[in-house]
């Protein structure tokens, strides 16, 4: 996509198209609702959407600790436009939060999408965040509009917020999958599993059963199959379940940088959010009542020892259940 910007009265219109929509936009938008949508608002070009859907997004972060809400919009190539926001977890450590930028990478992953072409985003991206989207092909020429930027601002390639990056290129080979390409990484469960559960729970905790579980397992263990860890060589997936028996899962997603990876816990939480969870938001709790964890065994990164602390926080009743597997090659 060529560098483009808008003029400071398309941008002020665009504004107040989007202030005068109070409904909540959802964390996923079809290619055929963005183009109804554009042809309602008069927008001529679909990055003008992503910058007219900011404030929407910025409303549906969820920052309780810092109270500093940021907002992404993103083009996916299937024309698919997806929503990032920033969230917080009281009473964790702050390497728990997911980064505005980082939720929208995960929640076009969950969905299956392929890649991203731009972004508009409130603020810009911090450091943490240039640094994890390193891991889509052909970042370098990602476009990025900062909104607070103001009238007049303008898409520019990730590499100019990013000049002398450290990537992808410097560990893999350059036909090595990346993040948003297809991953299967081998993962063969092993027989002696282990089980963690909640303090005051039996075999059966919170009415769950076989059936839950299985599927549990079987989303955790997809996720895993999914997961971005091509430097670790350490695959791993997470799912949770809500009281209806809805099951979310993620996948691990690791940056060359390392620190900011984004972890299966968080990750699954994304899928919860962006398919219409509730818990994080004011007088709202997470009503998750079982987790699963699949990861190998005996290797350099486990997260079970985050998955632990997580839910002893945010769903203290959860069941737990770990499972092992032997380790291979991360695709």
């Amino acid at each position: 996509m060529p560098r483009s910007n808008f003029s400071p009265s398309s941008c002020l219109e665009m504004k107040e198209k989007a202030a005068r929509s109070t409904a909540e936009i959802a964390f996923v938008i079809e290619a055929e609702a963005a183009a109804a949508m554009m042809k309602e608002w008069g927008v001529a070009v679909a990055p003008e959407l992503l910058v007219a859907l900011v404030p929407a997004a910025l409303r549906l972060a969820r920052p309780p600790i810092s109270n500093f809400h940021v907002g992404a919009v993103g083009l996916g190539t299937s024309g698919r436009i997806y929503v990032g926001v920033n969230m917080e977890f009281p009473g964790l450590p702050l390497h728990h939060s997911i980064h505005a930028e980082q939720f929208l990478v995960t929640n076009a992953a969950v969905h299956g999408e392929t890649g991203i072409r731009c972004i508009a985003v409130s603020s810009a991206p911090c450091g943490h965040c240039r640094q994890f989207l390193q891991e889509l092909r052909g970042a370098a020429e990602m476009q990025i509009l900062v909104t607070s930027d103001g009238p007049g601002s303008a898409f520019l390639p990730l590499s100019s917020f990013l000049p002398r990056p450290f990537g992808p290129p410097d560990l893999l080979h350059k036909d090595h999958p990346l993040l948003l390409e297809p991953h299967d990484n081998k993962i063969a469960l092993l027989d002696d599993e282990e089980e963690t559960e909640a303090a005051g729970c039996g075999g059966i905790c919170n009415g769950i059963g076989g059936a839950l579980q299985e599927r549990l397992r079987a989303a955790a263990a997809g996720a895993a199959r999914a997961s971005h860890a091509p430097y670790s060589k350490c695959p791993a997936g997470f799912a949770v379940a809500d009281s209806e028996g809805r099951v979310y899962a993620g996948s691990y997603e690791e940056s060359a940088a390392y620190n900011p990876s984004l972890g299966p816990v968080q990750a699954a939480m994304v899928a919860y959010v962006a398919a219409g969870g509730g818990g994080g938001r004011a007088g709202e709790g997470y009503g998750f009542v079982a987790a699963a964890l699949v990861e190998p065994e005996g290797v350099a990164v486990s997260h079970e020892a985050t998955a632990r602390v997580f839910l002893s926080v945010v769903a203290p009743r959860a069941h737990l259940k770990v499972y092992r597997f032997h380790s291979s090659a991360a695709a």
